[in-house]
């Protein structure tokens, strides 16, 4: 007999705590806000310790939490924390102390709109903070952009696997739509925790007490002499060149034969993918880039098709960030607009369509 699959209706903040359970986590430090409470909430009432040996542990504050994330990143664990916009910008220097010193975690941001406290509401005004390194130094963030409850649980194994994989910081940028919504997720095996034994041998970067094989290790990113910090930094560097080389992610929709294009990530995608299928029917031929990964960001995809297309229209629940990084990849090939909500409004399909026609189609002038 077929064991029937584990599918379960679940919010998304749910979805990621379960995913993260499932992916071998060793400890999650966090600390309420809205709207990602949940992550917290769900965590606490599974009784991890009992389930996995995994700790949960509500920190006084964000900035203790991201500490907390950096001592056991620094053993070697598969640490965790989640926070909203506002909590995010407080733990920007622990972001930076975890890439000087190349600590593997999972990080996700349910984006809410700002400046300041704002709204409760769900945003993708965090980009710029997120993309292109919040913290001081020159480093980089892997950044995973779920669009669905599904890809917040699958997401966490792919997250952890990338973080040990490069030794990098890996964000999963999800927003306040995706972080409450329900949605059926379908759940596979849960991943053992690795032993202390497993983790000495499987890495060795990581911080123990002496052993009889080896001294103990010391992480910091503190070096006085500045060619030596040079050193360190460029081959910082040289690994976000090979994160660029190779971990590239998106999904074309409908794109082969459009003339024009939507670029979007999480609720946004969703918002176009719905438009693609409304403009398909009008007879509009007009595709959807949906973007999986923010860093590394497709330039090359972009570049490719801006050279088939008449228009390309970022849509972002933002006054315009994404959109910067869309016009790099079409050098000028093409021309790019964009149009975004601010404050937490969601725009609707048909709005987003009637934008792309009044932007490109309607004003379209013939020889």
């Amino acid at each position: 007999m077929t064991k029937t699959k584990d599918i379960r209706l679940m919010k998304g903040n749910e979805a990621f705590a379960e995913g993260i359970i499932r992916a071998g986590c060793d400890g999650y430090f966090g600390y309420p806000i809205t709207p990602q409470s949940e992550v917290l909430e769900y965590l606490s009432a599974q009784k991890t310790k009992e389930r996995t040996g995994m700790v949960v542990l509500q920190a006084e504050s964000e900035i203790a939490s991201i500490h907390m994330v950096y001592g056991g990143a620094a053993c070697g664990k598969r640490v965790v924390t989640s926070s909203s916009s506002p909590g995010i910008s407080l733990m920007q220097e622990g972001f930076s102390y975890l890439a000087g010193t190349e600590l593997p975690c999972l990080l996700m941001n349910v984006v809410r709109g700002g400046p300041g406290l704002g709204t409760i509401q769900p945003s993708q005004s965090d980009y710029f903070q997120t993309v292109k390194g919040g913290g001081h130094g020159d480093y980089k963030m892997i950044v995973l952009a779920p669009a669905s409850v599904q890809e917040m649980y699958d997401f966490t194994k792919l997250g952890f696997d990338l973080a040990f994989k490069y030794r990098i910081q890996v964000m999963i940028l999800s927003d306040g739509a995706i972080g409450q919504m329900m949605e059926k997720v379908e759940l596979d095996k849960q991943l053992p925790r690795l032993t202390d034994e497993e983790i000495i041998k499987k890495y060795p970067w990581a911080t123990t007490g002496k052993t009889a094989d080896r001294e103990r290790n010391i992480i910091t990113s503190l070096d006085l002499n500045p060619a030596k910090q040079e050193i360190m930094n460029r081959k910082l560097q040289a690994k976000f060149k090979r994160v660029e080389e190779n971990e590239v992610r998106f999904e074309n929709i409908h794109c082969d034969d459009a003339e024009y294009i939507f670029v979007a990530y999480g609720s946004s995608a969703r918002v176009c993918e719905k438009a693609v299928q409304l403009g398909r029917a009008k007879g509009i031929k007009v595709g959807l880039l949906r973007l999986i990964t923010l860093f590394p960001f497709p330039y090359e995809e972009v570049a490719r098709l801006s050279k088939q297309v008449e228009g390309i229209l970022t849509i972002e629940m933002s006054a315009g960030q994404m959109v910067e990084d869309v016009r790099l990849g079409a050098n000028g090939a093409v021309r790019v607009e964009h149009y975004g909500r601010l404050g937490g409004i969601i725009p609707a399909p048909e709005e987003v369509l009637n934008v792309l026609e009044e932007t490109f189609i309607k004003t379209k002038t013939y020889a």
